[in-house]
């Protein structure tokens, strides 16, 4: 979704919000959080606190109803949103993915851990000290690692892959476009290329890659400094192949996109005639359209699942992959050495 348009659709969600929401949002905001995490959580909260009405729990939404409901309510809502009929517009089952309401209930988490640990009222308090989230856990996948890295590892790009992804986009992505696609191909051919080669590089997440700003990239060091989940900075290092791709990118940046003085994006993108900011949903459009034709449809994470198996690889270190990734432990690196223990059977397969 376009900056601006996000931007809109937060603001309509706002005007909707009571006055708590709002200083959480401003209190997340400063941290920061995304704007697509928080227009997410907006949402969220939209949905529950209509439902609190609808189902006759409350008949309107303040501190106090929140401070009182029960486990009974958040297990009820969460029950509605599994069973109502047509909430997947994905799909013609009924309600939503246990993955949407892993997140539901993560968005309904920070608001409590706000409101009853971080807000400040007029005594410098919390607003309340009751928080029934603190009950209600959320429902992980049960899948062990060994199967997940089966799901993943043709979705990596992996050994001379990573190169080979990079050189299929520069020589032969091209070849059958129509003339109206080479021309916006051509367009932003460095910026693709630039911004893809950073991901495999340095394996930051989506959100990561497209808040940089020209400052946070060092091309002499070869490092790149993100905001990591929960707002902390993080410098990250990133692997010397994508070094040209960024230099040719920055070549041409100014000219090709002109962007006013103030915008500061690293990657942009011509919006109404205006260079701005580069979006989440641009970016996962143009892997998923490169990763098509040159082997299988991915998405951002899968170069990020690409960087993480690569380095383990390299390193036999779990350490050091987690810290590349910004893992607070090594337990989510896990996933790489099973990634790995396969790419080991092949070879000896192959010897």
């Amino acid at each position: 979704m376009k900056r601006e348009l996000l931007i809109s659709k937060i603001e309509m969600l706002k005007d909707k919000m009571p006055d708590f929401v709002l200083e959480y949002y401003q209190s997340k905001l400063s941290i920061p959080y995304s704007l697509n995490t928080l227009y997410e959580y907006l949402k969220e909260y939209d949905r529950f606190f209509s439902w609190i009405i609808v189902s006759g729990v409350a008949n309107e939404i303040n501190l106090k109803v929140l401070e009182k409901l029960s486990l009974k309510n958040i297990e009820a809502f969460i029950i509605y949103l599994r069973e109502r009929p047509l909430l997947n517009t994905d799909s013609n089952s009924f309600g939503v993915s246990q993955t949407t309401i892993n997140r539901t209930i993560s968005a309904l988490s920070s608001l409590y851990k706000y409101l009853t640990e971080e807000a400040e009222g007029l005594n410098g308090e919390p607003y309340f000290y009751r928080n029934v989230m603190k009950k209600i856990k959320t429902s992980k996948k049960h899948e062990t690692l060994a199967a997940r890295a089966e799901n993943i590892k043709n979705k990596l790009f992996l050994g001379d892959e990573t190169q080979g992804f990079l050189d299929y986009i520069s020589n032969e992505y091209v070849k059958d476009l129509s003339n109206r696609a080479k021309s916006s191909f051509e367009k932003n051919k460095e910026r693709d290329l630039a911004l893809i080669a950073l991901m495999l590089a340095s394996g930051v997440r989506l959100s990561e890659v497209v808040g940089v700003n020209i400052r946070d990239l060092n091309l002499n060091t070869m490092v790149i400094e993100v905001t990591r989940k929960g707002g902390k900075r993080d410098a990250v290092p990133f692997a010397k192949f994508a070094k040209p791709y960024l230099e040719d990118y920055l070549a041409i940046r100014e000219r090709r996109y002109r962007p006013e003085k103030k915008e500061t994006s690293l990657f942009l993108t011509i919006y109404r005639g205006t260079a701005s900011r580069i979006d989440n949903s641009s970016v996962e459009k143009i892997v998923a359209k490169y990763s098509q034709k040159f082997k299988v449809r991915v998405t951002p994470h899968s170069l990020r699942h690409t960087l993480g198996t690569r380095l383990y690889a390299q390193t036999n270190s779990e350490v050091l992959v987690s810290h590349q990734l910004g893992h607070s432990s090594t337990q989510v690196t896990d996933l790489y050495t099973h990634i790995v223990n396969e790419e080991q059977k092949n070879a000896l397969d192959n010897l």
